[in-house]
């Protein structure tokens, strides 16, 4: 998918998420997009999967400014929207085959026909799926169903991929084939802004690390990756 503006980079200036008077996150000012893979780091509660959805526009802050690129709106922009995809911690498994889930992700943004197919197969090819296309997505394991969600998240080309701790609950052959199916994205040319509390982790996966505690950006430096 060809990108004439990018959205980069996702700029937060004094965002703030207090739902009824409550502060849960915030104030933030940060930058995000300069690197290919950003990992977000912090204990249970600590903001990291607000933050993600702030930034994916799922929800508005409750003060405070975030802006996206050139075009300088806010990500629940649909012109900006349409441009990012994000995985949750627990996918939903359409009732289709492996397949039939990655195309329908295509069929809403107006791809059909054969380009959609030749899409469909790169993108199961990238996650190891591509020999389980037609398998039914519900009877996968929890690993084959995480990767499966990559595909369809990764398969409209999004310039930027949320995943909000997607090895989260998996047996480590699981994390091992999640984490290379994210780096292949980011080598695609995908940046990646990711979730975890796995430090270990953030150094296999990332080149840039922010850790939040109670809400608050704590820590926001360049990371040594580590080689899977």
């Amino acid at each position: 998918m060809s990108i004439d503006r990018t959205i980069l980079p996702i700029e937060l200036q004094q965002v703030v998420f207090a739902p009824r008077d409550q502060v849960l996150l915030g104030p933030i000012n940060l930058t995000l997009g300069a690197h290919a893979r950003t990992v977000i780091m912090g204990a249970n509660g600590s903001g990291k999967s607000l933050l993600l959805r702030l930034c994916h526009g799922l929800i508005a802050p409750t003060s405070g400014v975030i802006r996206c690129g050139e075009q300088a709106g806010d990500p629940q922009t649909a012109c900006i929207r349409k441009r990012q995809a994000m995985v949750f911690q627990r996918p939903v498994m359409m009732r289709r085959s492996v397949r039939g889930n990655v195309l329908y992700a295509l069929r809403l943004r107006g791809v059909r026909g054969s380009r959609a197919e030749q899409l469909t197969q790169q993108a199961l090819a990238l996650v190891g799926l591509e020999a389980l296309a037609k398998r039914s997505a519900r009877v996968l394991s929890g690993g084959e169903q995480q990767r499966l969600a990559l595909a369809r998240a990764w398969v409209i080309r999004p310039e930027v991929l949320f995943l909000d701790e997607p090895t989260a609950s998996l047996d480590p052959d699981a994390t091992t084939a999640v984490e290379a199916a994210v780096q292949r994205f980011a080598e695609q040319g995908t940046r990646i802004i990711m979730t975890t509390h796995s430090t270990s982790q953030a150094r296999r996966i990332a080149d840039m690390g922010i850790w939040l505690d109670q809400g608050q950006v704590t820590q926001h430096d360049p990371l040594v990756r580590r080689t899977l």
